[in-house]
């Protein structure tokens, strides 16, 4: 079987592979059918992930058809549909004994750490995989991952109903987290410094829009709650600066939510966190949000497809990669569809 494997940083192979062959009995074979490509997996081509490992088969966005299952097999049956849920955990560190396996100290992220879902077929353990109804397009089910992120972000930073949410960043991580946030009662400001972006995001929704390549996001912010500042700001852009930005607009007894990997320092005075008694938390991956998105999907609560900008073959990867990377077109969600 074909898989994509970045090899080294920077050299990314259509390679050959054997097939997966289920040895457990709690195993299942899934013939992919969609995957998405993150920014995750661009930096893990880049050799800019902090986290991953070569060489390595990326993707943890995927969806698709199960073929085969092993005799201890329960929740699902072949034919059925699934997404597969890309975290590994042990389920006996402090992290996972308080409900949190996303932060696991041994945590593998699969297409990171482990093989992931840029691959004809794959094979995982049945609890990895949940079951989706037939009727949800393929392409809509691969966005139900990047929406669990979503999920999480909007948990972490306890987003209430009223609540004004100014939202850092108008890409696919960013547009998600609106429709979430939106779906709680939220009114939600979005920033990016591409117009276009942010027509995207006033048409799924948001309340106001902020072009930060042309004002001063913080200052209008403030002038939007009318002094108040932002009760929930969520960095979607994970900048040093983007991360300064939201402490700043944050209202008094504000929760500033931060989901970057960047190593960078940024210049952030106690006194902010201080003074208004700010709660500033990490958002990473998801904790047990994959039934709940799932439901919303099928329930037709979300817009997923509005966020897919382009669509091409499995064999096409390299023009999926290269006009990701050439930005000679817009791109939001760019996913790559499994012939059968």
């Amino acid at each position: 079987m074909k898989a994509l494997q970045v090899v080294i940083p920077g050299e990314l192979q259509l390679v050959e592979r054997e097939m997966p062959v289920i040895e457990n009995s709690n195993e299942v074979l899934i013939k992919v059918k969609a995957a998405g490509i993150c920014g995750s997996d661009i930096h893990i081509y880049h050799g800019t992930s902090p986290v991953a490992t070569y060489p390595r088969v990326i993707g943890h966005e995927f969806v698709g058809e199960v073929v085969e299952a092993g005799t201890a097999v329960d929740r699902v049956k072949v034919g059925d549909h699934v997404v597969v849920e890309p975290i590994v955990y042990c389920g006996h560190c402090y992290a996972c004994r308080n409900g949190r396996p996303n932060v696991c100290e041994n945590l593998e992220v699969i297409g990171v750490h482990r093989d992931g879902g840029f691959q004809e077929y794959f094979k995982i353990t049945q609890d990895r995989v949940h079951l989706l109804s037939p009727s949800l397009d393929w392409k809509e089910a691969v966005l139900i991952e990047p929406f669990t992120i979503a999920a999480q972000v909007t948990w972490r930073g306890d987003v209430r109903p009223g609540d004004v949410v100014w939202i850092i960043g108008a890409g696919p991580a960013g547009l998600s987290i609106l429709q979430y946030a939106k779906l709680k009662g939220a009114v939600c400001i979005v920033a990016d410094v591409e117009q276009d972006k942010l027509d995207t995001a006033k048409g799924l929704g948001a309340d106001h829009v902020i072009l930060s390549s042309e004002v001063d996001p913080v200052e209008k912010v403030y002038e939007i709650t009318e002094g108040m500042g932002a009760n929930v700001v969520i960095d979607a852009a994970c900048l040093p600066k983007t991360f300064e930005q939201a402490i700043q607009a944050a209202s008094a007894a504000g929760r500033v939510v931060v989901m970057g990997f960047d190593s960078r320092p940024s210049a952030i005075a106690q006194f902010l966190i201080t003074r208004r008694e700010l709660t500033v938390v990490g958002s990473r991956l998801q904790t047990y949000k994959f039934p709940e998105v799932i439901e919303h999907f099928q329930e037709g609560r979300l817009k997923p497809v509005e966020m897919i900008s382009h669509t091409f073959a499995f064999d096409k990867f390299k023009e999926a990669f290269d006009l990701i990377e050439s930005k000679a077109e817009k791109t939001s969600k760019v996913l790559l569809i499994f012939e059968d």
